[in-house]
C-alpha cells in the first residue's frame, strides 16, 4: 500500500480545488524551474535548480536525464539519493487528484538506483538503494533494495539475491 494522505473534497472533482491545496504562484514558479531543468543538458545545474528552487533533496552525482517531469505542485516531497540515474521522460508524482479526494505522498528514491526511460513513479512509494526499474514501468508500490522490477503493473523480476546469484554465475562462466 502506498503511503499517501487522503483529503476528501465536496462538490466538483478535486482538481477544481487545486488552488485551495497549493498556491498559484508556487505552481507557476515550479513549472518554470522544471521546464528549464527538463531541457538543460547540465546535470549539476539541474540538481542546483531542484535543490534551490524546488526544495528537493537530491544526492551528489545524481543524474536526471532530459525531459524528466517532476511533480509541479509538490516537488519538495521528492527525495533522491546519491549517484542515482533517472531516465529520459520519467514522471515522478507526489500528488494525485481524484474525483472525491486528492492524495499527497512522499517519494523516496534511494542511492545508486537506476530508473529506466518513460517510467512513472506514483506518490507514496519508496525505491530502495541499488534498485533497477525497467524502462516504461509504472511504480505503484515500494521497490525493495537491490531488486530489478518492471512492467505495468510493476512486478519484481529479480530480487537482490537472485541478481547476485545471476552475476556470480555469469562471472564464473567467463
Amino acid at each position: 500500500m502506498r503511503r499517501t494522505t487522503r483529503y476528501p473534497v465536496t462538490g466538483a472533482n478535486s482538481l477544481w480545488h487545486v488552488y485551495k491545496t497549493v498556491p498559484f504562484w508556487k505552481v507557476v514558479k515550479n513549472f518554470i524551474v522544471i521546464q528549464l531543468a527538463r531541457y538543460t543538458p547540465f546535470l549539476g545545474m539541474k540538481n542546483w535548480l531542484y535543490r534551490t528552487f524546488l526544495r528537493m533533496k537530491v544526492g551528489d552525482q545524481t543524474s536526471f536525464a532530459l525531459m524528466v517531469m517532476l511533480d509541479v505542485m509538490f516537488p519538495e516531497k521528492i527525495s533522491v539519493g546519491r549517484n542515482t540515474v533517472i531516465g529520459y521522460n520519467t514522471t515522478i508524482l507526489a500528488h494525485e487528484y481524484l474525483i472525491n479526494e486528492y492524495r499527497l505522498g512522499d517519494v523516496e528514491i534511494g542511492s545508486e538506483v537506476l530508473i529506466g526511460a518513460n517510467s512513472t513513479i506514483l506518490p507514496g512509494v519508496i525505491i530502495g538503494d541499488g534498485a533497477i526499474v525497467s524502462a516504461g514501468t509504472l511504480v505503484h508500490k515500494d521497490v525493495p533494495a537491490g531488486a530489478f522490477v518492471g512492467g505495468n503493473p510493476m512486478r519484481i523480476i529479480y530480487t537482490k539475491e537472485e541478481l547476485a546469484n545471476r552475476g556470480g554465475e555469469a562471472a564464473s562462466h567467463d
